[in-house]
């Protein structure tokens, strides 16, 4: 039976094999460490995530299979697309992190109590951000926040974490405008993590573990956008997600 090992003090130890990771709960790993920028960097070039509630030691995850959205390609549903062609909302990225950050810690989760963001997650998440590898993607209707999405960058690899909606479709333009950048990028990826049904909907597949693990690895050591990303995201009309790229 495989024992869950206990992450040493030191942040550069290194992660167990992901294969090695539980079948029940699908994907964790190991727990303890912290959340050092560089253990948290080198979890996610490895397909490996921190997971876990207040109160509780740190949990890491690796599951499989990994819920992705694939760039090249990538629509909204139909119908919520027709509803944005006389859309006033524009997107932007990086240029209010904290408060992303905190409308997705503070948001509602079906079947949760609580949120599983807790101060230490924030806390790393903005340092993460300061040092260039976390960004937010932000949804404005003039100048209130109505939707966002907050993850890390590494290369030219993109790893969701949260997003949240204070309007109806708020997450779904953040999504969507994300995915239409990094598709002009040639970004092809972008870490969902774990299967819903809701993710599902909006164009989430699911992908082998090995592969996206490989495929993350070679995403993450291209050079990408680092401290710039905001000034590369630049500001997208929310209308030009109506139709579909080119």
């Amino acid at each position: 039976m495989y024992r869950l090992p206990w992450l040493p003090a030191e942040p550069d130890a290194p992660f167990p094999p992901v294969e090695r990771a539980l079948r029940e709960p699908d994907g964790l790993l190991a727990m303890g460490g912290d959340l050092h920028p560089g253990r948290l960097l080198n979890a996610y070039r490895h397909g490996i995530f921190p997971w876990f509630n207040p109160g509780e030691p740190v949990l890491w995850w690796s599951p499989d299979p990994r819920t992705v959205f694939h760039s090249a390609g990538h629509a909204l549903p139909r119908r919520f697309r027709r509803s944005l062609r006389d859309s006033r909302w524009t997107v932007s990225a990086d240029r209010d992190f904290a408060t992303v950050l905190a409308r997705c810690a503070d948001a509602p989760r079906p079947g949760q109590q609580g949120t599983w963001i807790g101060a230490p997650m924030q806390a790393a998440y903005a340092r993460l951000h300061r040092l260039g590898h976390a960004h937010s993607i932000e949804v404005r209707d003039g100048g209130r926040l109505v939707g966002g999405l907050y993850g890390v960058c590494i290369g030219r690899m993109f790893f969701g974490e949260s997003m949240f909606s204070a309007v109806p479709g708020g997450s779904k333009v953040a999504l969507g405008a994300l995915l239409r950048r990094m598709a002009q990028w040639d970004w092809p990826l972008l870490d969902a993590q774990v299967h819903n049904p809701h993710l599902a909907l909006l164009g989430a597949t699911s992908m082998p573990r090995a592969d996206f693990v490989a495929q993350a690895r070679r995403q993450s050591e291209l050079p990408g956008h680092g401290a710039g990303f905001g000034q590369a995201f630049g500001e997208l009309p929310a209308r030009d997600l109506a139709e579909p790229a080119p």
